[in-house]
């Protein structure tokens, strides 16, 4: 009987959107704990680079070009993938983002929503998620076993001005890791989990200049987070370590269709 309900020795994951901020600090975590990191990505220098930290953190891992967004693309990493590992154990669906024209800024208003910018949106978080959940669940099946775990939002449970497309991708995220875990423990037996987590708010280069200005201060978009935020700080990517391992985790084995909030309080506050 297994003594440490958190090891993660030899567990291979699968990990989208590991080269970016809190993608990258995830996997470097989950590579020093002893996980094998199988990293899908659309640029070869920056899976590189992770790579090189993880061997330098005595971690192992690969790396596999690949655009979420395609059909195509994640199929043939999937099949790279089989060839190489056989089995996976756990999927981390990190890769996601916002783009400007799916923004409507204080000076617009919905009219001004830009419908390619939107449906690029879309495409990145959700059609990026499903994808790969597609193609590395035969994986998974294989072992009849398997652990999904996607990365929601605050945005998707509390909706947000300006960020529209982002926050509707995000809600979808939720309502897929529900349904899926419905899906997969229903057909193929309760080994089979998926979770969400779901980040307050951290400072990255995509959100930096929207919530800090050039001298550090906050704007007012920033100010406004931090006074419905309880613990009255942006989270630091560290902070999403401990729940990341019990949920990728023999710790969380009876924890499925979930969405735990990290987010320092502010889901809980009402703001008053």
């Amino acid at each position: 009987m297994k003594t440490n309900l958190f090891d993660l020795t030899g567990k291979k994951i699968v990990f989208s959107g590991a080269t970016g901020v809190l993608g990258h600090t995830m996997s470097l975590h989950l590579a020093k704990e002893g996980a094998e990191i199988i990293i899908l990505g659309r640029t070869e220098t920056k899976m590189t680079q992770l790579l090189s930290e993880i061997e330098v953190a005595g971690g192992t891992g690969s790396g596999y070009r690949c655009d979420v967004t395609d059909p195509i693309s994640v199929q043939n990493a999937a099949e790279r993938i089989k060839s190489d590992f056989g089995t996976v154990d756990i999927l981390i669906n990190a890769a996601g983002g916002n783009m400007p024209g799916a923004v409507v800024t204080p000076d617009q208003n919905f009219l001004d929503l830009d419908t390619n910018s939107l449906k690029n949106v879309i495409d990145l978080n959700y059609m990026g998620t499903v994808l790969p959940i597609k193609f590395i669940l035969p994986l998974m099946l294989k072992n009849n076993r398997g652990n999904i775990l996607n990365i929601s939002s605050m945005a998707a449970s509390r909706p947000m001005t300006r960020v529209m497309g982002y926050a509707s991708a995000k809600a979808a995220i939720d309502n897929l890791t529900k349904w899926l875990a419905i899906e997969l423990a229903s057909k193929h037996g309760p080994n089979f989990r998926v979770n969400a987590l779901a980040p307050g708010f951290f400072l990255t280069e995509q959100n930096k200049t929207l919530l800090t200005k050039s001298d550090g201060e906050l704007t007012t978009r920033g100010n406004q987070i931090i006074s419905h935020t309880p613990m009255n700080r942006f989270g630091a990517p560290e902070d999403l370590l401990g729940t990341l391992q019990w949920l990728c985790s023999d710790a969380s084995a009876f924890v499925t269709g979930s969405v735990i909030p990290v987010d320092g309080g502010f889901s809980a506050y009402s703001g008053v």
